[in-house]
């Protein structure tokens, strides 16, 4: 196993995986921003905005693009010229410049995650590790094909490293990006099947601490029933690992009038507290025209942390449920299984067979064979399956599809939000102006 430069201090009070599990155990959902600023001072502020709101929280350091494809140097030199940069530079600051950041921060059941997007975060991860922090996502598939040119077998080497170096720090966390794959237009089947496939990667090298993800999509009914398959399937797949649940608020084009980005995120604190979910990550109302403020992002929380305060509940599944996603990502999670005793060499072999195969996902190594739809419920269906081992839907429109479709989809939620908020204020009066883009 690759070594961890061992700390000067002792790590932080607190871990991030203890804050979930603490506030879960007292049946209050977390909720978590995707924050990031380029200084400390900014960083500071937005941190504790966070952990002041009024919502049971988590904070975040996203970290900025440079810092992400691995060029330090760049993000270096965009802090020494004041330049903006699109997040917090973790290996530019080193990890003295992050220990006093969060200095006071990590106590009391507040915890901070490192979120990234780096298909190779070797560099990233051995940073927050010697600031004192214990968390962090992504993923050798999630990270790889959605972001980056990068092999995926290269990304498969680069992660394996990066989770042995997790390993050696007791108590970390790794969350697997698997089900938020592209933000949207991804059937629940495949998102499960990636989380959980991370998953299982993540523990067979070192990592015992896990957290599972998935995306709102398009259908209340359909996100339910992924949501509670995601957790019996990790039950089941994961029995002894520390484990839970996080849901984000729907990630693809979002709502433009704040009447229906509110109904939206709403919708998902409802649909995390359904079902037993025990981290939330949320979206704004700026998110359709501008980079969220931290006081926007401080409403986010505060909103979905008051739209979750009801009863909770994860005893829902029927085993066959409505929609099939159980039984769905099931197939799909042994298929790759059955190709090899090693998790990452699996995974590589089936987008190599096509046997995992990501809808609209352009990467070199995704084989761009399948398609989705949005039926006339509102649900998420295959219109071709390639090579995968499940069944796809019979498509109304049958064919291929055009790029009208595609359009249409994209902004299925966006439209749908939007135009329940118009019909909403017109009988409460004048409806206000969309914002400008």
């Amino acid at each position: 196993m690759t070594s961890v430069t061992p700390h000067r201090d002792r790590p932080l009070d607190g871990t991030f995986a203890a804050a979930v599990a603490s506030a879960g155990a007292a049946g209050h959902l977390v909720v978590q921003p995707r924050m990031g600023f380029p200084t400390v001072r900014q960083m500071r502020e937005g941190l504790n905005a966070v952990k002041a709101a009024r919502a049971h929280t988590v904070g975040t350091l996203t970290i900025d693009s440079y810092t992400r494809v691995g060029d330090d140097e760049s993000a270096r030199q965009a802090l020494d010229s004041g330049a903006d940069l699109n997040g917090y530079p973790i290996v530019a600051h080193g990890p003295d410049v992050t220990r006093a950041l969060v200095d006071g921060l990590v106590t009391d059941g507040f915890a901070i995650q490192v979120r990234h997007g780096s298909a190779n975060p070797v560099s990233i991860i051995r940073s927050l590790l010697d600031a004192g922090l214990d968390a962090t996502e992504g993923g050798p598939v999630s990270y790889c094909l959605p972001y980056s040119r990068t092999p995926l077998r290269d990304s498969v080497d680069a992660w394996a490293r990066s989770c042995e170096l997790l390993a050696a720090h007791p108590g970390a966390h790794l969350e697997s990006f698997g089900g938020c794959m592209l933000g949207q237009l991804c059937p629940p089947g495949l998102l499960l099947a990636l989380s959980l496939l991370e998953g299982l990667f993540f523990r067979q090298h070192g990592i015992r601490s896990i957290s599972l993800s998935y995306a709102q999509q398009t259908h209340p009914g359909q996100d339910t029933e992924a949501l509670l398959a995601l957790r019996k399937l990790a039950a089941e797949y994961l029995p002894d690992t520390d484990w839970h649940i996080v849901l984000y608020t729907y990630m693809g084009v979002f709502p433009r009038s704040p009447e229906g980005a509110l109904a939206l995120l709403r919708d998902s604190a409802r649909l995390a507290a359904l079902t037993g979910t025990e981290r939330l990550i949320v979206k704004t109302t700026a998110e359709a025209y501008r980079i969220p403020t931290i006081e926007d992002n401080v409403e986010a929380l505060e909103v979905a942390g008051r739209e979750a305060a009801g009863p909770r509940s994860g005893d829902l599944l029927v085993e066959n449920g409505e929609y099939g996603v159980l039984a769905e990502a099931r197939a799909l999670i042994e298929a790759v299984r059955e190709l090899h005793t090693d998790i990452g060499q699996a995974l590589i072999r089936a987008f190599g067979r096509g046997l995992l195969d990501v809808p609209y996902c352009l990467h070199a190594d995704n084989a761009q064979r399948s398609r989705s739809y949005i039926d006339a419920r509102g649900r998420l269906q295959w219109h071709s399956a390639g090579a995968m081992p499940i069944r796809a839907a019979a498509s109304p429109t049958g064919g291929l599809q055009q790029a009208d479709d595609l359009l249409n989809m994209l902004s299925h939620v966006q439209e749908t939000y939007d135009q329940a908020a118009l019909r909403q204020g017109s009988r409460n009066g004048p409806a206000p102006a969309l914002p400008a883009r």
